[in-house]
């Protein structure tokens, strides 16, 4: 086998594929691949969580073994990856990834050669945490046209179908239910898989294509939206399927597997030297009895880092499935697949043994420094959902099932879903319920801002900031409110409070800039603006700065320079040219 090309698609639940029985399903490129390999029916995430399921997929390992427990903590750069293992058996290694919960300052680019994982700025200027499918597809094929002559081990990581779904600030596509949209986003990965696979070039006898969901999602189920809280199979059933040189075409596998399986697996199918691991070979018929036979663990701890309440670990093991929680569960799949009716009480003998099992495989506590997240991921990861950063050593530790209330409304919030007045309405509940929480402030404030309501968004900003939040986002929205109320001073110091949380964030170093340089003193707004571009060339606001600051001065030459730099940066449709224009034509 000369080519391994693994796909990986966020928060793909495996009922909402056809290949896996679902009627509605535009998933032809995902269900082709199933025909023509092997489809596992009863796959599961070891977390419910973008990079701890990443990177069991990549070790093999559950948490504890590879040490990234949620979003945001690194893995144990000491365990070995399935990367790691194909670049030392001389194969080109290339990993493209959408969103930011695998950036790689989180360890999954080791053993990759070419890790592709810039994301675009959005709106102010602050960098995207993810990016279109369609672009990771087009960075990933012409990394492979350039690698046509090697042995090539390839990951690409989808971000549809997380939330938002579609695009909810549009009022046709919010009129749509959120689960026609979340089925949409699932056609589109699909779209881009059929790129993948037809755009490759490469010989299709010679090349294992594994196709996965790293963890899937609740619309409503338990209660809960969205994934992470959870240890149901709503959020832990994923697609696995397996097509290639050595795998059948048309099986269906029924026996319960973990995607602590997929590393030694495909190690195996690509002749590589067997892989240290929780996990194990799948298609090797002489483990066949064991892989039927063991436990597979799965673990939350987003309630305790995300929330301050109790992380959450289960175990199924033969027809059973329990979970380790303040109210402990248990659940007979055989009788009641859907996890409802929880027998732990009838049952205590099976369940003291499976807490012992739990117990064995991830330990409930997680230590502070385990735990640390640098204040720029901690803003970025809040953005999408996670990370609150409440302290690890949380003694006060209820049962995420007695907040889920609570928790579903978090949810539709970070999850992008909810716009305009039900989102105000949303974020002030949140906040009647938990008046410090720093995430509900920071938005509320944002919402307020956009609708020109500063004086109480401010107060939302100091509160947010009084809450601990991590980074600059806060002081950002305080500072825009200060300005635009001209009380320029205010803004700059303000700005400079939050250089001292992220002394290297180019928005807020522009901002600075563009403060002082409007305040009246363009020449000391130079040096931070040209320091923005230093740090992020592609920052159109700092540069525009940069152009006005050196026109305000009297270097009327730099001033053209920086303008028309920025109009070759700029895309020729871009609404901000003719602005540039005007500018230069006043310099002229």
């Amino acid at each position: 086998m000369r080519h391994v090309v693994l796909v990986t698609i966020d928060t793909l639940r495996a009922d909402r594929v056809g290949a896996y029985g679902y009627a509605a399903a535009r998933t032809p490129h995902i269900d082709a691949l199933a025909r023509g390999g092997s489809r596992f029916d009863l796959a599961f995430a070891t977390a419910p969580v973008t990079l701890p399921s990443h990177a069991s997929l990549m070790t093999g390992r559950y948490p504890a073994g590879h040490g990234a427990r949620h979003n945001g903590i690194r893995i144990d750069m000491q365990t070995p990856t399935l990367a790691e293992s194909f670049a030392r058996s001389g194969f080109a290694t290339g990993g493209f990834v959408a969103a930011f919960p695998l950036d790689r300052r989180f360890g999954l680019i080791k053993g990759f050669q070419t890790y592709g994982d810039s994301l675009p700025r959005g709106p102010g200027g602050r960098v995207a945490n993810e990016r279109p499918g369609r672009a990771v597809v087009d960075e990933a094929l012409a990394w492979a046209a350039a690698h046509r002559a090697d042995r090539v081990f390839l990951w690409v990581h989808l971000f549809e179908p997380h939330a938002p779904y579609g695009n909810p600030a549009d009022p046709a596509q919010a009129a749509r239910p959120v689960s026609a949209r979340y089925d949409d986003d699932v056609a589109e990965a699909d779209v881009q898989v059929g790129r993948l696979v037809s755009g490759l070039g490469l010989d299709r006898t010679q090349t294992l294509f594994v196709v996965a969901g790293d963890h899937g999602e609740a619309f409503g189920e338990h209660g809960e939206i969205s994934h992470s809280l959870f240890v149901y199979d709503t959020t832990l059933r994923v697609p696995l399927i397996v097509a290639g040189p050595g795998v059948a075409a048309g099986e269906v596998i029924r026996r319960p597997v973990s995607l602590v399986d997929v590393a030694p697996t495909i190690a195996a199918l690509a002749g590589l030297p067997p892989f240290d691991a929780d996990g194990t070979r799948l298609f090797d018929s002489s483990v066949s009895a064991s892989v039927s036979a063991r436990p597979l663990y799965a673990e939350t701890f987003a309630p305790l880092l995300d929330f301050g309440w109790s992380p959450l670990r289960t175990i199924r093991a033969d027809g059973w499935k329990y979970i380790a929680a303040p109210t402990p569960e248990l659940y007979d799949l055989g009788k009641d697949p859907g996890e409802t009716r929880n027998v732990v009480k009838t049952e205590p003998a099976r369940a003291a043994a499976l807490a012992r099992q739990v117990d064995a495989i991830g330990p409930a506590t997680i230590s502070a420094s385990a735990a640390a997240v640098d204040r720029d991921s901690l803003a970025r990861l809040q953005s999408l959902g996670y990370a609150a950063g409440h302290p690890a050593n949380s003694t006060d530790r209820p049962d995420p099932k007695d907040r889920r209330e609570l928790a579903g409304l978090l949810a539709r919030v970070t999850s992008g879903e909810l716009q305009g007045p039900i989102l105000e309405r949303t974020l002030r509940e949140i906040l009647r319920a938990d008046p410090r929480n720093p995430q509900a402030n920071v938005r509320l404030g944002y919402v307020l801002l956009g609708s020109d309501r500063c004086v109480e968004a401010v107060r939302r900003f100091d509160a947010a900031i009084a809450g601990g939040l991590p980074g600059a986002d806060a002081h950002l929205g305080r500072a825009a409110c200060e300005t635009a109320s001209k009380r320029l001073d205010a803004a700059a110091r303000t700005l400079s409070e939050a250089e001292a949380l992220e002394p290297d964030n180019p928005v807020v170093i522009a901002n600075l800039g563009l403060v002082l340089s409007d305040g009246g003193t363009p020449a000391a707004a130079i040096p931070l603006l040209q320091r923005a571009l230093t740090i992020d060339p592609d920052l159109h606001q700092a540069r525009f700065g940069l152009a006005i600051a050196y026109a305000r001065t009297g270097r009327r030459e730099d001033a053209a320079n920086a303008a028309r730099e920025l109009l070759r940066r700029i895309p020729p449709d871009a609404p901000q040219r003719s602005e540039i224009e005007r500018l230069l034509a006043e310099l002229r």
